[in-house]
């Protein structure tokens, strides 16, 4: 795939948000740790000033990142028309954090806080709520990550990975593979069903290996169909992350699925992710549900 020219840049503009308890304050501390000027909580009309003020003091190539919770979400349609007309050299990438709401209630009772919608009722109620206001919001984010399957660490080895290198304008591409019957992640951009694909479980020796042997690997990948799905596929998610890149979009998440998440998916997840390497894209292959079964 063939990637723009880079241009002189400002320093890279995130806009963290997303669930209360999603981790927005984990992503936070690793952007801080990554270099970028972190405010947390400020409301969506002093952004501006913020850069203005970062730019005065630190000069224009300084990373900033700015926490908006729920209570916000409502003005990020005119923040983000703000940030265009006064920075636009600045790339601005709005980063949502989401989880499954089993796990937010979790979360926020280990934390022992009330919901910010809670207004008195039950903390599930307060959880629905946000959703409803968020749910604009989250479809304009420019990277959705679910932090559902995370720890703390691993959601900072997350943002370090997708915000380390912030001068660069490449795609950066991570396939999931999963299981249907744990559920589609819901940070997909593209999704694809590999249950057309003979299943490896019902071959005795290839049954207790994974995608990740070469045995495995050998049975799924070999098949004419796989190849020819292959083939026709890779020239789709080319097409999309051209376009991506046109509108400023820099992550795609493609989701790759069979029964269980362990032969066909991660297989197949593997030999994409390393396609799209061979053309250049910064692209790694993540196994949700290997060894959940």
């Amino acid at each position: 795939m063939t990637q723009p020219d880079e241009q002189t840049q400002q320093g890279e503009l995130v806009v963290v948000t997303g669930m209360t308890g999603a981790g927005r304050s984990t992503a936070a501390k690793e952007l801080e740790d990554l270099g970028y000027f972190v405010v947390d909580n400020l409301p969506p009309e002093l952004v501006g000033d913020v850069v203005r003020l970062v730019d005065s003091r630190q000069g224009l190539s300084q990373p900033v990142a700015a926490v908006v919770d729920v209570r916000a979400g409502v003005f990020f349609d005119a923040l983000r028309e703000q940030l265009a007309d006064d920075f636009p050299t600045r790339r601005t990438t709005l980063l949502y954090l989401d989880a499954d709401d089993d796990i937010l209630v979790r979360r926020q009772e280990a934390a022992r806080r009330p919901h910010p919608l809670q207004a008195g009722g039950r903390l599930l109620d307060g959880i629905v709520a946000e959703r409803a206001v968020m749910a604009d919001l989250r479809s304009e984010a420019d990277l959705v990550i679910d932090t559902t399957p995370l720890n703390v660490h691993q959601l900072k080895a997350r943002v370090a990975r997708d915000f380390g290198t912030p001068d660069t304008v490449r795609l950066r591409v991570t396939v999931v593979s999963f299981g249907f019957k744990y559920g589609v992640p819901v940070d997909a951009d593209l999704l694809a069903d590999m249950r057309f694909i003979p299943n490896p479980f019902w071959v005795p020796e290839l049954r207790p290996l994974t995608g990740q042997d070469a045995p495995v690997a050998a049975y799924v990948k070999e098949r004419d169909d796989a190849q020819e799905f292959l083939e026709r596929y890779l020239p789709v998610v080319e097409t999309v992350g051209r376009g991506y890149l046109r509108e400023g979009k820099r992550f795609m998440t493609i989701a790759i699925g069979c029964t269980g998440g362990k032969h066909r998916s991660v297989a197949m997840s593997e030999e994409i992710a390393a396609r799209l390497r061979e053309q250049g894209l910064e692209a790694d292959a993540v196994h949700r549900d290997l060894g959940r079964e």
